[in-house]
């Protein structure tokens, strides 16, 4: 390590200067958060300490008691949190604390929206960490020691919070990292001993180490322990508050939101481990980047060993927060181990359910909270469907739908639902996919559906194609999706009413001249007051798979849809009289064109479109004399 001799300032990452102008400015009433914050860092810098002492003891030794010290001084007006833990050299401290190592910040500056109420709640979201201090402090100084170098290699960040950060060699003798904060003159409060204490209990008291809290005026006197040090996932669940549970919560993820739910569970025999998991109650700014870090907290018999074991939940529930606290791995275990340890299947399967238990058990006991988390993490869960088979009963069971009987595009019904208000005589669950929920509403193809009262569920996410491609069946019911194949009703022949066979000949010349843009022209079962529709084969992709898999680049074959034509309707009925061979090329053309507007497909050629309508409204009526 080479040693740090000269004074450098650096610029703060354009992201961290927007945030901090807006936690500033947007975070009055949530100020005092910058202790958990601070502690909560200190707590993690042990616990890596603790850990790197596993494969080198001389970091850590015998009876060098791991702690955090809280000092404040009224008259200086300063407040400091020191730790020996970790530490951080020169590089780690330019990296840290002068960058957000997080991906979508770009997206979540986009979201502020200059409300203060509104952004605080966003920042929650978002995780705030070291950068809170600027709340109440005007100065920071950071002095700090890597584990493992020699006092010479300390290091001071010093900053204002306003651009920029001075980065130069310290006097700093002890492992470890002080934070001291030069106060605001209005945040004297957090000066006085009785204020610093009830935060530390309010936040802190899981902490796994013990934190001290001593006054600099009084410097001859012990500090106060003021924190239980007790890890909170190894205490019993009935002497557990729920407001500890919710804490503890806000120190694993940073998030101002309560949780939606948790839960605590150890497990004894073959496999020994406790696990404790939340739901959160908003989805993070990141939850769509599937590469970005995620995962719970790993710790071997109460050793901390990574901050994100992404090998304990499938990708689809990437939202998910937690520790797991193994006995049965070894304390040396590294991340290439975990993906071949052999132990992690049966853990992996047994906390996956766990967690769909608890969204079960949510969803059966309070449905409005279960609705609040599926409007946030619907379609993640829809991920699982196609990921996950071995729990695909358990998922269908938890999805949400809109349907012809919802008053709005609120996905609020289960399957369950749908069956409970479907004749005994139904086999199976009619759906519909659609670009977007009007799409799906106005659809021609729900038709006939709607005249016979059958529900039917519309599809309108873009992960909906691929999902319904893996759910095959749920309760011993088959889907059907209504925009392929023959259309198959409870009460009706497969062939559907062959009372209407006037303009059937009319189907032949459709066919003839729409050439190879149609695979078929046939007489429909579907529609009963629009005069065309397309339907896909059995075998096709349906048009929205189609357009998901060729956004993401798959190069597909060419398919041609088949028109169905409600020969009953006055538009078929004008067509079948049309005796000028191009004024019907023209008309069916248009029926055509329709038919695929209907369904939110694009046309190959727009402008020809037009010109042909334009053309059919001249015709309408003579011009007046």
């Amino acid at each position: 390590m080479t040693k740090v001799t000269d004074s450098q300032t650096l610029g703060f990452q354009t992201e961290v200067k927007q945030l901090l102008h807006l936690m500033i400015h947007s975070l009055y009433s949530n100020k005092e958060i910058f202790l958990r914050e601070l502690i909560s860092n200190a707590s993690d810098a042990a616990d890596k300490l603790r850990f790197e002492a596993i494969a080198s003891p001389e970091l850590l030794q015998e009876g060098d008691e791991l702690r955090i010290h809280v000092e404040y001084d009224a008259k200086a007006r300063t407040l400091s949190v020191t730790d020996n833990g970790i530490g951080m050299s020169r590089d780690e401290v330019v990296e840290n604390l002068g960058t957000i190592a997080r991906s979508g910040t770009s997206e979540f500056l986009a979201r502020m929206t200059g409300d203060q109420q509104k952004d605080a709640q966003l920042i929650g979201q978002f995780g705030v960490g070291f950068y809170s201090t600027f709340i109440v402090a005007d100065k920071v100084q950071v002095d700090t020691l890597r584990a493992g170098l020699g006092s010479e290699d300390s290091v001071r960040w010093v900053s204002d919070g306003h651009g920029e950060f001075t980065v130069s060699s310290g006097d700093y003798a002890s492992r470890g990292t002080k934070v001291t904060l030069h106060l605001k003159k209005e945040e004297k409060e957090f000066c006085d001993a009785f204020r610093i204490e009830s935060l530390i209990r309010k936040y802190s008291d899981h902490i796994a180490f013990p934190v001290d809290l001593a006054d600099a005026a009084t410097s001859d006197q012990a500090p106060k322990r003021v924190n239980s040090a007790t890890a909170l996932w190894t205490r019993s669940r009935t002497e557990i508050e729920p407001d500890e549970y919710r804490e503890f919560y806000r120190h694993l993820s940073h998030d101002f939101n309560e949780p939606l739910t948790w839960s605590h569970n150890r497990v004894e025999g073959k496999r020994e481990y406790t696990s404790l998991l939340y739901i959160p109650s908003r989805a993070p700014f990141d939850l769509w980047n599937r590469e970005t870090p995620r995962g719970l907290k790993l710790y071997v018999q109460r050793v901390f060993i990574m901050d994100q074991a992404d090998q304990f939940l499938p990708l689809y529930l990437r939202f998910v927060k937690g520790v797991v606290d193994a006995n049965d791995l070894p304390l040396n275990v590294s991340r290439e181990l975990l993906q071949k340890d052999a132990r992690l299947a049966s853990l992996q399967t047994a906390l996956t359910r766990r967690v769909l238990d608890m969204l079960g058990k949510l969803a059966a006991e309070e449905p409005e909270q279960y609705q609040a988390f599926w409007n946030e993490f619907g379609q993640v869960i829809k991920e699982g469907i196609v990921e996950d088979p071995a729990n695909r009963e358990k998922l269908a069971g938890l999805l949400r739908f809109a349907t012809t009987v919802s008053a709005s595009a609120v996905q609020d019904q289960s399957l369950s639902q749908y069956l409970e208000r479907a004749g005994a005589e139904q086999d199976k669950i009619y759906y519909l996919l659609a670009e977007s929920y009007a799409t799906a509403k106005s659809s021609p193809h729900l038709e006939h559906l709607r005249e016979k009262g059958i529900e039917v569920l519309l599809l309108y996410d873009r992960i909906d194609a691929w999902v319904m491609e893996s759910l095959a069946e749920f309760d011993g019911k088959t889907f059907e999706d209504l925009s392929r194949g023959r259309l198959s009703l409870p009460g009706e022949a497969e062939d559907g009413d062959d009372t209407a066979e006037t303009n059937l000949d009319v189907l032949d010349k459709i066919q003839k001249s729409l050439g190879d843009r149609v695979a078929s022209v046939v007489k429909s079962q579907r529609l009963v007051s629009s005069p065309a529709c397309l339907v896909a084969s059995e075998d096709d992709l349906t048009p929205q798979l189609r357009r998901l898999l060729e956004a993401s680049g798959q190069e597909l074959p060419e398919t041609r849809p088949t028109l169905e034509i409600n020969v009953t309707h006055p538009l078929v009925a004008k067509l079948s009289g049309e005796e000028n061979a191009d004024r019907f090329t023209a008309l069916a053309t248009i029926l055509l064109d329709n038919a695929i507007l209907a369904e939110g497909g694009q046309l190959s050629n727009p402008a020809e479109y037009v010109q042909r309508i334009n053309q059919l409204i001249l015709e309408l009526q003579p011009p007046q004399q």
